[in-house]
């Protein structure tokens, strides 16, 4: 455990900043998930509003710096290349 007044402080800033992360990237998970087994149903409402959420939260965590852009663009592409196959 740290000493230094700042330390500590850096400590519970990281723990905070953890927990958000890890919720973010669970949600893009989750995201990517749910769209993987609605493509599978071919209903197409749910799934363009399934492939908005994954857009949305991908843009999010890039955003913050979370994940890279490049990784976004691959995903999304990859994705919609899914989508245009139904």
């Amino acid at each position: 455990m740290a000493n230094h007044k700042s330390a500590k402080k850096r400590y519970r800033q990281s723990l905070k900043r953890n927990n958000v992360n890890r919720s973010l990237r669970s949600k893009i998970n989750n995201n990517i998930n749910r769209f993987n087994s609605i493509i599978s149903s071919k209903e197409i409402d749910q799934i363009m509003e399934s492939f908005s959420s994954i857009n949305s939260s991908l843009a999010k965590a890039a955003k913050k710096g979370l994940i890279k852009k490049e990784f976004v663009s691959r995903k999304l592409s990859s994705l919609s290349n899914q989508l245009k196959k139904i």
